[in-house]
């Protein structure tokens, strides 16, 4: 088992987009990542948890893994929470395209 702590960078926290890129990555491993903010636990691969915790700019999260390779899963997890998800915004739909 291997334990690290990320603190959370994006402006906006972690909402649904980063949630689900999160959780994602949890589900593919095959061991178990949990998280652990704001006095809750959760698994990592589920995205309704990752919004529960309600994860906001400079919020420290301890992250626990356990399986193959945790040093490089945990690292892993500590740049995918720590990241700053910059999403394009949504072009405007030209009318003139149509």
């Amino acid at each position: 088992m291997v334990n690290a702590v990320a603190v959370v960078r994006n402006a906006a926290g972690i909402h649904v987009r980063p949630s689900g890129i999160i959780a994602g990555r949890a589900a593919e491993y095959r061991g178990l990542v949990t998280i652990r903010a704001k006095g809750s636990e959760i698994d990592a691969s589920n995205v309704v948890g990752l919004l529960t915790l309600g994860l906001l700019p400079g919020d420290s999260v301890e992250i626990e893994v356990e399986g193959a390779n945790e040093q490089e899963t945990a690292a892993i997890f500590v740049e995918l929470l720590e990241r700053k998800y910059d999403f394009p915004p949504r072009s405007p739909i030209n009318r003139s395209e149509r």
